[in-house]
C-alpha cells in the first residue's frame, strides 16, 4: 500500500538549508532510496515542508536510519513526526 509522507521542519529550517543537506543526502549515494516515488518541498504557514509518496511504509522506515543521521549532522529539526497517511489514489497527467 502506498503511503504520503508529510513532514514539517522547525521554523529555523529554510530553502536554502534544505538545498545544502539535500546537496549531500544525493552525494551518499542514498537518494532516491528504493520505494521514493515523488519528493516535494515547499514553503507554506511561515514552515518550510516535504512531502513523499513511497511504496510502502517498509520502505520509508528503512530509509529513516540512513537520512536522520545527515538531518541531525546538519542541525535539521522536525516539529513532530511525520504524518503518515495511506494513499487511496494517484492520478497522473
Amino acid at each position: 500500500m502506498s503511503i504520503l509522507v508529510r513532514f514539517t521542519g522547525a521554523p529555523s529550517l529554510t530553502a536554502e538549508k534544505y538545498d545544502e543537506t539535500q546537496t549531500q543526502i544525493e552525494a551518499s549515494g542514498e537518494f532516491p532510496p528504493d520505494g521514493l516515488e515523488l519528493h516535494v518541498a515547499f514553503s507554506s504557514g511561515g514552515n518550510f515542508r516535504v512531502s513523499e509518496i513511497w511504496d510502502s511504509k517498509e520502505q520509508f522506515e528503512a530509509f529513516g536510519p540512513r537520512l536522520m543521521p545527515i538531518l541531525s549532522e546538519n542541525g535539521i529539526e522536525l516539529e513532530g513526526p511525520p504524518e503518515i497517511i495511506e494513499i487511496h489514489n494517484v492520478i497522473r497527467r
